[in-house]
Formats: C-alpha cells, sequence, structure tokens
C-alpha cells in the first residue's frame, strides 16, 4: 500500500504542478484587443468542437459499459468510464489553457525570444502533468480499489477508446481546414499562410489544437496507462506484489523528473530555443535512469530489469532523433525533396514517398534491438517496462510536444494581428522549433505505442495462456493476414474522410472569395465560423467508420476464429501498423519542411511553380502525418488492449 499511496501522491503533484502552470499563464498580459479577439475566436472553436465530439461519445461510452457488465463484470466497467472519464478529462483542460496561451505567446514576442518561450513551454506543461497526473492517479486509485491489474486494463479501455475518436476526429478537422487554407490561398489567391483575409486560416488555427494538443495527448494518455497496466498484469505472474509496484515506482520517478527537468528549459543569452527544450529532456531522461537504477536495485537485487528500461529510453530518443533527420530541412531527405518540386508535383510526391519507406528502416531496427535486450534482461516482463520506462519521459515530451501548438497559434496570431515583422520573426523561430518536436514526438509516439502494443499482447497471451502461435495453423494465418490488412483499410477510411472534409472546406473558400465584395482587397470580413462549422461536422460524422472497425474487428476474429487466430490478427496489424505509421509520418513531416524550406527562398522561393508544387506534396502529406499516421498508434493498441479486456470469452 505505501507504493500505491506514493502513486497517488505523485499524481496529485503533477496535478497541482499543471494548475501552478495554468495560473502563471492566466498571470500573462493578453496584449491588446486584436490579439484577444483572434485568440478568443479559436478558443471558442476548439472549445465547441470538443464538447460537440464528446457529446457524441457519450452514449458510445454508456453503451460499451454496459456491454462491459453484461459480459466480463461491474468492477471492468467502472474502470472502463474511469479511463474514459480522465483521457476526456486531460483533453479539455490541456486544450483549454492552450488556446488562451497563444496570443499571450504572441504579445509576449513582441518582448523578445524568452519571454514567448516561456508562456508557450508554461501552456504546454499543462497539458503534459495533466495527462500523467490523471493517468497514473487513475490506475494507483483504481489498484487500491480493487486490487487486481486484471480489473484496471479496463481503464485503458476507456483511455483507448477515447484517444481513438480523438485523434481521428481531430485530424480530420485540422487537415480539412488545413488543406482548405493552403490550395485556395496559397495556391488559388497567392495569399500568405495566416492571412487574415483567408475564410479557413481560423478553422486551421484551431485545428492545430484539437489534432496536435487533445488529440495527441490522448494517444499519450492511453500509450501511458496501458504500458503501466500491461506491465502490473505480467509482474503480477512473474514477480507477485513487487512486480505490480515496480511500474508505479518507474512511473511515479519519471513525473519527479519532469516537473524537475522543467526548471532546465530557459534561455541563456542568444541560445537557440531548441537548445533549452532539448535539456529539459536531457535532464529529464537523466534522472529517470539514475533514479530507475536505485529502485532496481532494491526492490529485486538485480539491475537485469534497470538494463530494459534503458533499452526503452534509448530506443524512444533513437527513434526520435531518426524522425527528426527524416523530416528536418537541416538534413538531405528534406532537401532533396525540395529539390525535386523544381520539376513539379508529381515528383515531389514521389520523393516524399521514397524518403517515408526509407525511413522505416532504421527505426525498426531499433524497436527490434529494444525488444531483444529487454526481453534478455526481463523476459516478457522486461518488454513491458522497457515500453514503461520509455514512457515515464512523457511528462516532459508532451509539454513540449504542446509548446509546438500554441507557438504556430502565436505566429498566426502576429500575421492576423499585424504586429511588426520583428515579432513575426521571433514566433517563426519558436514555429520552427514546434514543427522539429512535433515530428520528434510523433516519433515517440510511435515507438511507444509499438512497445505498448508488444506489452499487451503478451499479456492478452498470458491473461489466455497462449504459449506458441504456430503459423501453419490456417485460423492463425487467417488472423494474421486479417490484421495485417487493417491499417490499411483504417488508413483509407481517414484519408478519404480528410478528402470529402477538404471538399466542402475548398468549395466554401472558394464562395467566399466569390461571393464576398473586397474580401480579398482587405476591405471586408471573412465568415469564420463557417469554415470551423465545415470542419467540425465532417470530423464528427466521418470519425465513427474507423473508430467502429477498430472496437468491432479483434472481438469478431475472437469469437469466431478462436484465441490462436486472435493472437495472429494483433501480431500482423502490430507490424503493418508500426511500418506504416513511420512511413506516413515521415514522408508528412519531409513534405511539410521541403515546403518549408522553399519558403525561404530555397529553388525560387514563394509564388514560383516549385513553391505550388512543394504546396501540392505538403498537402498530400498533411494528412499523412496528422490524421492516418498518428491514428494508426492508437488503432494497435486499442485492439490489444480490446483482446485482453474480452480475453475471459474467446
Amino acid at each position: 500500500m505505501g507504493v500505491i499511496m506514493f502513486s497517488i501522491m505523485v499524481g496529485i503533484l503533477a496535478l497541482i504542478f499543471a494548475a501552478y502552470a495554468a495560473n502563471r499563464v492566466g498571470k500573462a498580459d493578453p496584449g491588446p484587443e486584436r490579439i484577444r479577439e483572434l485568440s478568443n475566436i479559436i478558443h471558442g472553436g476548439a472549445m465547441t468542437f470538443l464538447f460537440r465530439e464528446y457529446k457524441v461519445l457519450v452514449p458510445f461510452v454508456i453503451i460499451v459499459a454496459l456491454v462491459l457488465v453484461w459480459k466480463v463484470s461491474l468492477s471492468t466497467a467502472i474502470a472502463f468510464v474511469s479511463g474514459a472519464f480522465c483521457s476526456a478529462l486531460a483533453g479539455y483542460v490541456g486544450m483549454n489553457i492552450a488556446t488562451k496561451t497563444n496570443g499571450k505567446t504572441a504579445y509576449a514576442a513582441t518582448q523578445g525570444v524568452a519571454p514567448a518561450l516561456r508562456i508557450a513551454f508554461m501552456g504546454g506543461t499543462v497539458m503534459g502533468m495533466s495527462v500523467v497526473g490523471l493517468g497514473i492517479l487513475g490506475v494507483a486509485v483504481l489498484y487500491s480499489i480493487f486490487g487486481d491489474p486484471n480489473i484496471i486494463n479496463g481503464f485503458g479501455f476507456g483511455a483507448s477508446s477515447i484517444a481513438l475518436f480523438a485523434r481521428v476526429g481531430g485530424g480530420i478537422y485540422t487537415k480539412a481546414a488545413d488543406v482548405g487554407a493552403d490550395l485556395v490561398g496559397k495556391v488559388e489567391a497567392g495569399i500568405p499562410e495566416d492571412d487574415p483575409r483567408n475564410p479557413a486560416v481560423i478553422a486551421d488555427n484551431v485545428g492545430d489544437n484539437v489534432g496536435d494538443i487533445a488529440g495527441m495527448g490522448a494517444d499519450l494518455f492511453e500509450s501511458y496507462v496501458n504500458s503501466i497496466i500491461a506491465a502490473m498484469i505480467i509482474g503480477a505472474v512473474v514477480y507477485g506484489v513487487k512486480g505490480v509496484a515496480y511500474p508505479l515506482i518507474l512511473s511515479s520517478m519519471g513525473i519527479l523528473s519532469a516537473i524537475v527537468g522543467t526548471y532546465f528549459v530557459r534561455i541563456r543569452k542568444d541560445e537557440d530555443p531548441q537548445l533549452a527544450l532539448r535539456r529539459g529532456t536531457y535532464i529529464t531522461g537523466i534522472l529517470i535512469i539514475v533514479s530507475s537504477f536505485f529502485i532496481t536495485r532494491f526492490l529485486f537485487d538485480s539491475l537485469n530489469l534497470f538494463w530494459a528500461v534503458v533499452a526503452g529510453d534509448i530506443a524512444g530518443i533513437a527513434i526520435g532523433l531518426l524522425t527528426e533527420y527524416y523530416t528536418s530541412s537541416l538534413y538531405n531527405p528534406v532537401k532533396r525533396i525540395a529539390e525535386s518540386a523544381q520539376t513539379g508535383a508529381a515528383t515531389d510526391i514521389l520523393m516524399g514517398i521514397a524518403v517515408g519507406m526509407k525511413s522505416t528502416a532504421l527505426p525498426v531496427l531499433v524497436l527490434v534491438g529494444s525488444v531483444l535486450v529487454s526481453y534478455h534482461f526481463g523476459g516478457l516482463y522486461g518488454i513491458a517496462v522497457a515500453a514503461v520506462g520509455m514512457l515515464a519521459l512523457t511528462g516532459m515530451n508532451l509539454s513540449i510536444d504542446a509548446y509546438g501548438p500554441i507557438a504556430d497559434n502565436a505566429g498566426g496570431i502576429a500575421e492576423m494581428a499585424g504586429l511588426p515583422p520583428e515579432v513575426r520573426k521571433i514566433t517563426d523561430r519558436l514555429d520552427a522549433v514546434g514543427n522539429t518536436t512535433a515530428a520528434i514526438g510523433k516519433g515517440l509516439a510511435i515507438g511507444s505505442a509499438a512497445l505498448t502494443a508488444l506489452a499487451l499482447f503478451s499479456a492478452y497471451s498470458t491473461a489466455v495462456d497462449l504459449k506458441v502461435i504456430s503459423l501453419i495453423s490456417p485460423k492463425v494465418i487467417a488472423g494474421a493476414f486479417i490484421g495485417g490488412m487493417l491499417p490499411f483499410l483504417f488508413c483509407s477510411f481517414a484519408l478519404e474522410a480528410v478528402g470529402r472534409a477538404a471538399y466542402f472546406m475548398v468549395e466554401e473558400v472558394r464562395r467566399q472569395f466569390r461571393e464576398i465584395p473586397g474580401l480579398l482587397e482587405g476591405k471586408a470580413k471573412p465568415d469564420y465560423n463557417r469554415c470551423i462549422d465545415i470542419s467540425t461536422a465532417g470530423a464528427l460524422k466521418q470519425m465513427v467508420l474507423p473508430g467502429m472497425l477498430a472496437i468491432v474487428s479483434p472481438l469478431l476474429v475472437g469469437f469466431i476464429l478462436g484465441k490462436e487466430a486472435l493472437g495472429g490478427l494483433l501480431a500482423g496489424s502490430i507490424i503493418t501498423g508500426v511500418l506504416l505509421a513511420v512511413f506516413m509520418a515521415n514522408a508528412g513531416g519531409a513534405w511539410d519542411n521541403a515546403k518549408k524550406y522553399i519558403e525561404e527562398g530555397h529553388f525560387g522561393g514563394k509564388g514560383t511553380p516549385t513553391h505550388a508544387a512543394a504546396v501540392v506534396g505538403d498537402t498530400v502529406g498533411d494528412p499523412f502525418k496528422d490524421t492516418a499516421g498518428p491514428s494508426l498508434n492508437i488503432l494497435i493498441k486499442l485492439m490489444s488492449i480490446i483482446a485482453l479486456v474480452f480475453a475471459s470469452l474467446f
């Protein structure tokens, strides 16, 4: 019980720190009326979408809870509702503060880089600390009540369900707006990004929040709690009480380390903001590794599991750095894509696909190495604690990741509010750092999803006593093929949804340019709310089909073909899901930064045919990296947790 109380206290401390960060943001100067007006519009649009999304999800949560009461247990249903509630609450708190931080960051940029970075990072810290605080608190409280990690897997199921719809819905919203804003604004009308004359520009800024703050927060909340739960389930079988306590202590120390790490995110004189953010990450990582050394030695009188934790940490950092290499304009892959745009959109797209495919190789080898090392030192439990070790960094990583959309919004507000060019240079600098942190965050999300899904798969195998999956069994082969196909079908649904919603957005922007007198001359205001409504309605309508695919597929295979076939489905989906997620995230990020590289003045700069081709490539890449790709992380974890929750029925 001492470990449980310690975890509960650390969870409460994380929430107190989130409240402290929110208070710091609240006291910041909101700036002049125009900045406040724009920030309020973005805030209102984001919160309206979130409330409408949650209204759609409430009946789903109630129906699933009733099914769990009927088929599994009341305790699991209570855990499920708790997980859904905590995930939704973390998304609400994080996005509420983030959309109030963007305008304050823009105004702080009038005073320099350091004040703007401080405000933006504090806004991101609210999201990071809310996620880890509610996550560890939910798991620890439920375990103290029920005393069985096999019951609290319902908490992970609830978190996964909300995460999938938040990621898919948020991704459809943000990319429908982004595609409309880019294709009609940049390419057809020839006006700059974030130009206030563009009717879709506010919807685009709202989308950054619902996709990359609420969506990413729900994604990592799900990975965070599911990695802990999977390790607790396997640990209870292998080590008993110590095996349950270990992941809770590791995660708690990760939160404490992240709190300390936030105090190192400070810009020294003339320092690159990227270095300040990396310093906070490195300090957090070092503290986690040092503390895990002593915790492992104390609990097990051996360092075997410590090396499994280190393997997870190193894999997370390595995948993040590899993602940066393939998606940053500092390196050759992105520069080659930008160069290829000189011969048109087709070659730009082909080169981006090639870079995305090539980028799968090294991250997979890193994951393979992490799995082999962690299994060598700790068996299946070692793989589970490697995932916990990687996700112990969540408090800091998510704070930095949420900083990105805040900085991006701040740049848009600075443009629309007509702030001086030197202010926009500062917000562009912060935004460039945010693009890099977002790419690294997506890489870490994919890596953690892979390890978490493997841990959940191991927990499922333990629960159904599945010793071996035989590839000469026709049912296993059938399950593996179905599992391998599902990520592709899922992505098809997600991309089609973006395409349909974007079509209506493009037509609406064209209509307003055509029908509102004086709009392109800056003499009239566009109807921002109409574009916000189009993105909201499109996202909520189109997110249902891919969401139900993820939930129904494992249940059908389990009931019809049995537990071995379901094991094959999980294995197949993890393999193709991880590869497809890496490919789509990195190709999309590379296309985006190739466009930005051209906009900096290379290969002719803005307004050239090369730039137009790069914009088309970026438009293809946006739903890759912000809708379908990130949603695959949740797909593979959700199917694994569903298999685990309903294991007794197969």
